[in-house]
């Protein structure tokens, strides 16, 4: 079984984010970028299947030379080559035009993706893919197992969970279920060794439109100060609510 993670590189979440140019570009300086979780969460279950069914993994992603890191720790827990197609990751349909292209000519079995990425959480790349090919499609896959051609997997629905059966190839937005957070891997010293040895290939980006594009930033406003009321004033409480929360 030939499995593509796709992975995204995004911001630390303790990075302290801040704009340029007018709030119109996000500001890099200082900023830590890690695995996106959904796709770290997807990683690890597809080492599993290389280590259970002797998969082989294959780890991609549309950015510059400065994901390269990224995509040096995906080796480390266990990929078995990488693919950067050097492209900037413009918006959701231009990075799903060039992973459907990846796919297209690498003959994938599995395509295992984060149903949303930590930075902008748009949540459309996996099932923009699934469209372009015309493969089969899961989003907010929880588990999954595959047996031969076969698949079986959970994926949560509003107000609960649903056990679904399909076949290969098969394109999923995975997120946390896939593996547990105290299954996730990290890298030792042979893996981080190891990894400097595997291939990295760059592609370059096909042709596709870009049809958005960010015109400003906002920071979210800042938390008011806080009013504490003694449990025994009532009166004060009900005319706080009532008179400047408006609520009551």
């Amino acid at each position: 079984m030939k499995i593509l993670v796709c992975i995204s590189h995004v911001p630390d979440t303790t990075s302290k984010i801040n704009f340029s140019n007018g709030d119109s570009e996000f500001d890099t300086n200082g900023v830590q970028y890690v695995i996106n979780p959904n796709d770290e969460f997807g990683l690890t279950r597809a080492i599993w299947f290389q280590e259970q069914q002797g998969a082989n993994v294959t780890v991609v992603n549309v950015g510059g030379p400065d994901t390269e890191p990224t995509l040096r720790k995906a080796l480390a827990i266990g990929a078995n080559e990488a693919i950067r197609v050097n492209a900037n990751p413009t918006d959701g349909f231009f990075v799903a035009k060039q992973l459907a292209e990846v796919i297209k000519n690498g003959g994938y079995d599995l395509v295992i993706a984060g149903k949303e990425s930590l930075d902008y959480n748009g949540g459309m790349v996996p099932g923009m893919i699934a469209g372009i090919l015309g493969s089969n499609f899961l989003n907010s896959c929880t588990a999954i197992t595959v047996d031969g051609n076969n698949v079986k997997a959970v994926r949560e629905i509003d107000g609960g969970k649903e056990t679904v059966s399909t076949t290969l190839p098969l394109i999923i937005g995975g997120q946390k279920g896939l593996v547990e957070e105290k299954d996730l891997r990290i890298p030792n010293m042979r893996g981080i060794m190891t990894a400097r040895t595997k291939a990295l290939t760059i592609l370059e980006p096909v042709d596709a439109p870009v049809n958005t594009k960010a015109v400003k930033f906002e920071k979210p406003a800042p938390k008011s100060a806080v009013k504490l009321v003694s449990p025994d004033n009532l009166d004060e409480l009900i005319n706080l609510l009532h008179n400047e929360a408006k609520v009551i």
